[in-house]
C-alpha cells in the first residue's frame, strides 16, 4: 500500500532562534520513501541533517525573526501488515542483554521509574514473564489513562500521568515504558504518523504519534517489537520518525529561545 504524509508547521520567533528539528522519515524507513523526502521552509533558509546517539536524522535550522513555515509531503510505500504479535516472546535476563539495550532499562526525563518501581511489582509481579506482561502493562495503561488532546502537557511525566489519569498518546507511551523499565524489560519511545487506516476515522485533529518498542526474545531471536497503550490493538501504517528514550530525545522541534507556534497540520492517509 502506498500512504501519502507530511506536516505544515508555523513558528513566530521575536529574534533569530537555533532549533532541532526531528521531522524526518527513520533511516530504517528511508528505503521504502516513493517521492522525494525534502523538508521545506518558506522564507527559504540553510538546514543542515545530522545522526543523533539514537541514530534519528536531526535537522539544525537558526529561525529568522517573523514567521517561517516548515512543511514536507511525500508517498511512502508500506507492507499494509498489522504490527507483529508474537505471544511467545520471552523477557531476556538483564545479564544477557546487548550492551547496547541497557540503556533502556533506565530512568528518563518523563519515565520517572524510580517513583513507578513499587507500583509496578505490585501490580505485574505475579504476571507471566515476556509477551504476556508487557501486555498486561499495556492493558492496564490503556484503562487507567484518559485521552483527552485539550489536557496535553509537556512536562507531565510517567508518574503524573499515573495520578492525573488522563492525557496524549505521549502519556500513554511514556507510562507503558515507565513501567516495562520497573519490571526489566527494556522500552523505548517512538514518534511518527500514524493515521487512521483501516480502522474507523476519529474525530480528533490528526497528529503525530506515540508508541513504544520493546526488546523480547522471538521465535527469531531477540528483537525489539512494537506495542501500542493508546490503541491497544495492533496497527496498519504505522511510519517511524524516530526513538529514544523519551519525548526528550525525539521531540518534533527543540527550540534555544522563545517561539511561538501559529500553525500545525499534520496529513497521513492511503492513497487509492
Amino acid at each position: 500500500m502506498k500512504i501519502r504524509t507530511g506536516f505544515d508547521i508555523a513558528f513566530n520567533a521575536p529574534q533569530a532562534t537555533p532549533m532541532i528539528l526531528a521531522l524526518s522519515v527513520h533511516p530504517s524507513r528511508m528505503h521504502d520513501v516513493l517521492t522525494p523526502h525534502t523538508i521545506r521552509f518558506d522564507p527559504p533558509i540553510p538546514s543542515r541533517d545530522f545522526r543523533d546517539s539514537f541514530d534519528n536524522v536531526c535537522t539544525r535550522i537558526v529561525t529568522p525573526p517573523g514567521l517561517l513555515t516548515i512543511s514536507a509531503d511525500f508517498v511512502i510505500e508500506d507492507s499494509g501488515k498489522p504490527d507483529a504479535v508474537a505471544p511467545e516472546a520471552r523477557q531476556i535476563a538483564v545479564q544477557d542483554l546487548p550492551d547496547a539495550v541497557l540503556v533502556f532499562l533506565l530512568g528518563s526525563r518523563y519515565c520517572d521509574t524510580d517513583k513507578l518501581s513499587e507500583t509496578a511489582w505490585s501490580l505485574f509481579g505475579n504476571t507471566p514473564e515476556g509477551w504476556a506482561r508487557v501486555q498486561a502493562i499495556v492493558d492496564y495503561v490503556h484503562e487507567r489513562i484518559r485521552f483527552d488532546y485539550q489536557l496535553a502537557d509537556a512536562t507531565r511525566t510517567a508518574w503524573d500521568g499515573f495520578m492525573q489519569r488522563h492525557g496524549v498518546c505521549r502519556d500513554f507511551a511514556h507510562l507503558a515504558v515507565a513501567l516495562c523499565r520497573c519490571m526489566n524489560i527494556p522500552a523505548r519511545y517512538c514518534t511518527g504518523y500514524l493515521g487512521d487506516i483501516g480502522v474507523p476515522p476519529v474525530p480528533d485533529p490528526m497528529d503525530f504519534s506515540a508508541w513504544f518498542e520493546v526488546f523480547l526474545a522471538g521465535p527469531e531471536g531477540p528483537r525489539w517489537y512494537t506495542f501500542d497503550a493508546r490503541h491497544n490493538t495492533p496497527r496498519i501504517g504505522r511510519i517511524l520518525m524516530a526513538r529514544g528514550r523519551d519525548a526528550t530525545d525525539v521531540a518534533i522541534t527543540t527550540n534555544f529561545g522563545l517561539t511561538q507556534l501559529t500553525r500545525f497540520d499534520v496529513h497521513t492517509d492511503e492513497v487509492a
